[in-house]
């Protein structure tokens, strides 16, 4: 198929490789544009779909929007059986959605209806959602609500949302490359009204966790922010990221370490925090830090 990519983190970049080594001709590349980037944080960097498809010779297009009539002529002019779109991160207005002629597929990264929006992921583990997955689905003009040609589940258990990305990057790169491969034979799926749910952008300060909630609350807390923008407590005016915790069978007074080993007391438990990151330093087990900087029974954490 003549297909244009659009898509712009890590999670796209499995399709746009699957869809190139399944042999179909990807004509154009459709990115976020560069972003202030680099050690200094001022060199712009491309995103990893823009990387991969210079690597592999496509060309690469990042608009900073797709509402003018320019742009979607340029658009139209690339004569795409299908455009393939993995969080893109641009709404599609009706004039791009319906110019290749079998129009958008997309990647979700969610059993839907449950988690439409921009960070499905995070929110079904913050939900404690035992199952989530990846859905193929028509694009329409409404938040992630159109027909859906496939889906694939797969469980959560204590899996990060790292790992979960990665792991749904990769399956949803080969039910795309199937679906492509079967597409006369998928029949487009409406989706449920009941089940609705959505998944609103992270915000950052989100990421401050909440001792009051109960310990198995706090422990997914973690998971779903890592490795980005990574749960985190204050200390003394500095700020520690909390990388992994367990769960464990304690109790105190919420926020309050309980032992010499940062176990902290949540609203009902407690977490034991077993790797850790201090503001400008690298990621360690807390039995490191805590040789170097101990923190005793009793220390309240912001």
């Amino acid at each position: 198929m003549r297909i244009v990519f659009m898509g712009t983190p890590d999670f796209a970049v499995p399709a746009l490789v699957a869809l190139v080594e399944a042999g179909h001709n990807v004509v154009a590349v459709y990115s976020q544009p560069p972003r202030p980037g680099g050690r200094r944080g001022k060199e712009l960097t491309p995103s990893p779909v823009h990387k991969e498809a210079e690597v592999r010779g496509i060309e690469v297009r990042h608009p900073v929007s797709l509402r003018n009539a320019e742009e979607q002529a340029k658009f139209a002019a690339l004569e795409a059986d299908i455009a393939i779109v993995a969080a893109y991160g641009l709404i599609l207005p009706k004039a791009v959605l319906d110019a290749p002629r079998l129009g958008c597929l997309n990647i979700h990264a969610s059993i839907l209806p449950r988690w439409r929006g921009a960070a499905p992921i995070q929110r079904a583990i913050l939900a404690g959602d035992p199952t989530t997955g990846v859905t193929i689905m028509q694009m329409e003009a409404g938040l992630d609500t159109g027909p859906m040609l496939a889906t694939l589940r797969t469980t959560i258990d204590r899996k990060t949302a790292g790992e979960l990305t990665a792991e749904l990057a990769d399956k949803g790169a080969q039910l795309m490359v199937g679906t492509l491969r079967d597409l006369a034979v998928h029949r487009a799926v409406t989706q449920p009204e009941d089940g609705v749910t959505y998944a609103k952008k992270i915000d950052k300060a989100e990421a401050r966790l909440d001792f009051t909630q109960a310990a198995e609350q706090v422990e997914r807390h973690v998971r779903a922010f890592m490795p980005a923008p990574g749960a985190f407590f204050e200390l003394d005016g500095e700020r520690y990221k909390v990388l992994a915790a367990d769960v464990v069978e304690s109790s105190g007074e919420p926020g309050t370490t309980l032992d010499d080993a940062l176990t902290v007391a949540c609203g009902e438990g407690a977490v034991r925090v077993t790797r850790i990151q201090r503001a400008g330093k690298p990621a360690m087990t807390t039995a490191d830090l805590l040789r170097g900087r101990p923190i005793l029974a009793g220390t309240r954490l912001g």
